[in-house]
C-alpha cells in the first residue's frame, strides 16, 4: 500500500534521513522504532507532505505522492494523528470531529463515520458538547484518533500517541490501536513504548541516525540481542 524507496529529507541544509526503504501493505501494523533524534517524526512528515523530500519516493496504492500538497495526500487515503493532538482547543468536540471529514470523499459519509468512531469512542461520545480543551490528556487523544478516522483514511498514521498518557490510558490506546486495525484500516505507527508498539505490530523497522538498521516482524525485533539492549533495557 505504501512504498518509501531511498527517501533523503531533513530541515534547511540538515539532512536527518539517509536513503530510507520501507513498506506497509495493506491491512498491516507496522511501526518505525528508534532513539529520539533517530528521524522517526521526519519520516512520517516527509512521507505526509508536512516537509519536503529531497529524495528518493513516496508511493501509495500506486501512485507517486513524492512532494504532494498535504491535503492531497488527506484525500489519496492517509491521515496522520499528530504528536501532542492539536486539537482546536475552543471548538466543541463535535466540531472537531466534524473538521475530520473536510476532505471531499469523506463528507457524503460525515454521518455514517461519526457513528462508528462514536462507538469506538463512547467516552468522546459523551464529551461532544464540550470544548476539546477543557478534556483531559487521554480524552483529547481519542478525539484526536476519532477525528483521524472521520477522514476516513486507508493509511492511519499516528506519531507517539501514549506521550503523557497514565499507564492505564497507554494500554487502552494499544487497544484502540488494534481495534481500528480490525476494522479495516492499515496503520503505520511511531511510538516510544517499544516493547507494547513490537507486541502489537506485525512488523517494525529500526531506525538509527537517519537510517533503517533493522528489520522484520514484531516477534523477531522483540527478540533481537541489539533491540533489547538498546530500546528494552535487557
Amino acid at each position: 500500500m505504501l512504498k518509501v524507496s531511498g527517501l533523503v529529507s531533513g530541515y534547511g541544509k540538515t539532512q536527518i534521513l539517509n536513503g530510507l526503504d520501507f513498506e506497509v501493505n495493506q491491512g498491516e501494523i507496522v511501526t518505525l522504532i528508534g532513539a529520539n533524534g533517530a528521524g522517526k517524526t521526519t519520516t512520517l512528515k516527509a512521507v505526509c507532505g508536512v516537509i519536503a523530500a529531497t529524495g528518493g519516493k513516496v508511493e501509495f496504492d500506486g501512485k507517486d505522492l513524492t512532494n504532494a500538497e498535504p491535503y492531497d495526500i488527506v484525500d489519496a487515503g492517509i491521515t496522520m494523528i499528530p504528536e501532542g493532538r492539536q486539537l482546536f482547543p475552543h471548538f466543541t468536540v463535535k466540531d472537531n470531529l466534524l473538521m475530520g471529514s473536510y476532505k471531499r470523499a469523506a463528507r457524503p459519509i460525515m454521518q455514517r463515520k461519526m457513528e462508528e468512531v462514536l462507538h469506538i469512542f463512547p467516552r468522546v461520545k459523551e464529551r461532544l458538547s464540550q470544548y476539546a480543551g477543557s478534556l483531559s490528556g487521554g480524552e483529547q487523544q481519542m478525539v484526536a484518533i476519532a477525528r483521524g478516522m472521520m477522514a476516513d483514511p486507508k493509511l492511519l498514521v499516528f506519531d507517539e500517541p501514549s506521550l503523557g498518557l497514565s499507564p492505564l490510558l497507554v494500554q487502552q490506546m494499544f487497544d484502540i490501536i488494534r481495534d481500528i486495525a480490525k476494522h479495516g484500516v492499515t496503520v503505520l505507527l511511531v511510538e516510544q513504548n517499544v516493547f507494547k508498539t513490537l507486541r502489537l505490530a506485525n512488523r517494525g523497522y529500526v531506525l538509527e541516525n537517519g537510517s533503517i538498521v533493522l528489520a522484520g516482524s514484531g516477534e523477531q525485533l522483540l527478540s533481537d540481542p541489539h533491540v533489547k539492549q538498546a530500546y528494552l533495557g535487557h
